[in-house]
């Protein structure tokens, strides 16, 4: 009989509609969400090429400023014997000569690298480097390749 009452009390305590039962409330949270999105993209840096200069006889040629008045000259040439000459003048006057020599000789195409210095005379005379075969007859500039130094 204590099983019967045990029994039927716990029956009893299941059915009660009194019992409180634990609930839990989920609230909503709304979240705003703007009508347009801005994406904002990282600029590429941009890859300043030299000018390349070129005719006839030399091409790709590219000068660097190093310095104040120092200048980085490359390119390649077909130079007759892979012998040209260089000058610098400033629109008045001849302030730098030279020559220099490609590592091939015509018909190929012989590359060159030379670093020049030069002084301005002038404040506002604007540099210009001339680039040149001698003619092997009488000694004349051929083909002139002249590139406006900065």
């Amino acid at each position: 009989m204590r099983w019967a009452i045990l029994v039927s009390t716990l029956f009893l305590f299941a059915c009660n509609n009194k019992e409180t039962q634990g609930t839990t409330t989920a609230k909503d949270t709304i979240m705003e969400i703007p009508e347009t999105t801005t994406v904002i993209k990282a600029k590429k840096p941009e890859i300043l090429l030299p000018k390349q200069y070129s005719n006839v006889r030399f091409k790709e040629v590219t000068v660097e400023r190093i310095d104040e008045n120092k200048f980085r000259v490359r390119g390649q040439g077909q130079i007759f014997e892979a012998s040209f000459n260089w000058i610098i003048e400033d629109g008045h006057d001849e302030l730098e000569t030279g020559f220099q020599t490609t590592d091939a000789g015509a018909p190929e195409w012989g590359n060159f690298d030379f670093t020049i210095a030069v002084q301005k005379k002038r404040e506002n005379s604007k540099l210009t480097l001339v680039l040149f075969e001698s003619s092997a007859k009488d000694g004349s500039r051929q083909h002139e390749l002249p590139i406006a130094l900065f």
